[in-house]
């Protein structure tokens, strides 16, 4: 875990996300919190991530989200020597759905 983001401010936003209780809540809660621009980023990060965990080209990628090859690769560095954030997700995800 990265010390720098290690502060009470972030654990009390982490807490506020783990209070939301349903899709239309995290609209409503991120709508508030972020600007267009920022909640449409983010969303895109985690796409890419997707498409790079599914084996996609970084062609193939940058053409179907629009995303810049320097995102594509902060975004596999983050797959590759990151802390497994995305593997954790993707796997509860997964779970949930059912998907193999």
């Amino acid at each position: 875990m990265n010390k720098k983001i290690k502060t009470d401010a972030v654990d009390q936003l982490f807490h506020a996300i783990l209070c939301l209780e349903s899709s239309d809540e995290c609209y409503r809660f991120f709508e508030d919190l972020c600007t267009v621009n920022e909640l449409l980023s983010l969303s895109q990060r985690f796409e890419v991530a997707s498409m790079l965990r599914d084996r996609k080209t970084y062609l193939e990628i940058a053409e179907q989200t629009g995303a810049s090859t320097a995102t594509i690769s902060r975004v596999n560095r983050s797959l590759n020597y990151g802390n497994d954030g995305y593997d954790m997700v993707f796997e509860r995800m997964d779970s949930i759905s059912g998907a193999p």
